[in-house]
């Protein structure tokens, strides 16, 4: 059994209110047994120096742990700040790497666009996703990025979404992919894309209600900041489908 602690969106300012919500997670995979933990982006919730300071303490952990940009990151800081978390080539942005922990490979793409919100795969990109996907690998293969290739089906959120999907389906279609973890939508999403399964984290800092939902987020206001902080546990276990339970740690 291969479990990983899947995190995203701990957005930390250096609040009290942040901090302790990303701990009220942190603490319960630290009580959990995991072989890793991934953070899908917006780890910072103004990519300032201090933020990812602040973060490297928050994520030590007795087991390797990766993390990889959102929209609200900035690659510098990230990279100076996370340097001991971080294998990518380069001093700025994109920030893909090739990460492979006990059994498994970790592809982390760098879906974001320096000052947007929106999410893009340049064709640079794309080329090096297809490259490493085509390279020879005996155990399982999980792709992770930022902005999960979807709609929400949100009148704001929609606005952010990942641009340019068919170009990134071409790419994935056939490859053989685990599954392909995310971020950013602030929401626990299962859905599938270019054949592949899609696991989507839910929000630490907060979340976000959906149209068909009864809103309980303030007024004038996308996101609640009062629901419960998530995180979700992948478990692989060899001939078998992709296992995932999403807890919420009061």
């Amino acid at each position: 059994m291969y479990v990983i602690a899947h995190l995203s969106d701990p957005h930390l300012d250096g609040s009290e209110k942040a901090r302790s919500r990303l701990r009220r997670i942190t603490s319960y995979v630290r009580s959990s047994s995991v072989d890793v933990v991934l953070v899908s982006g917006d780890l910072a919730d103004h990519g300032l120096e201090a933020e990812y300071a602040e973060l490297a303490g928050e994520l030590a952990f007795d087991v390797p742990v990766l993390v990889l940009p959102g929209n609200h990151d900035v690659s510098g800081p990230l990279r100076s700040g996370l340097a001991a978390l971080v294998d990518s080539p380069g001093d700025d942005h994109p920030i893909h790497q090739v990460r492979e922990v006990g059994i498994a490979r970790f592809v982390l793409v760098d879906s974001t666009v320096p000052g947007a919100g929106h999410g893009l795969l340049s064709d640079e990109s794309l080329a090096w996703l297809d490259g490493v996907l085509r390279e020879p690998f005996d155990g399982p293969v999980f792709v992770a990025m930022h902005h999960p290739p979807l709609a929400l089906h949100h009148p704001v959120m929609d606005q952010w979404m990942l641009e340019e999907q068919d170009a990134l389906a071409e790419v994935l279609t056939g490859k053989p992919i685990t599954a392909i973890l995310t971020g950013h939508v602030h929401n626990a999403i299962v859905t599938s894309f270019a054949g592949h399964t899609v696991r989507g984290a839910p929000g630490i800092r907060s979340t976000i209600p959906l149209p068909f939902e009864p809103s309980t987020a303030p007024t004038g206001s996308v996101v609640d900041p009062t629901a419960h902080p998530g995180l979700a546990f992948h478990v692989h276990v060899n001939s078998e489908s992709l296992q995932t339970v999403y807890r919420y740690p009061r």
